[in-house]
């Protein structure tokens, strides 16, 4: 049996993300804002998006030693995506 959400808590869930997502970044932090199609603005944490990016490369290398190829695959395509990520957000800005 597959469980499904009602639409309303769908839509409640949406719209609670996307004001938590608007919240005012802490002082000090580097957040830059990358322009993304149809004139929405998203804003890139680097260096907080860096570090989670070695965090899940040390531990897929944890995981490899372990023996958990898999979890390890998983860990990496993950950093991976950070990287691209990160990499989108510095061109854009350079762009924009």
């Amino acid at each position: 049996m597959r469980r499904r959400m009602s639409p309303l808590a769908v839509t409640a869930l949406v719209a609670g993300g996307v004001l938590l997502g608007t919240g005012a970044a802490p002082a000090g932090a580097a957040v830059q804002p990358a322009m993304a199609g149809a004139g929405k603005v998203i804003r890139c944490d680097i260096p907080e998006m860096r570090q989670q990016a070695a965090a899940l490369g040390s531990k897929a290398a944890r995981l490899d030693r372990l023996g958990e190829r898999a979890a390890a695959k998983r860990a990496r395509a993950r950093a991976d995506a950070v990287e691209r990520k990160v990499h989108a957000c510095v061109e854009a800005d350079r762009n924009a």
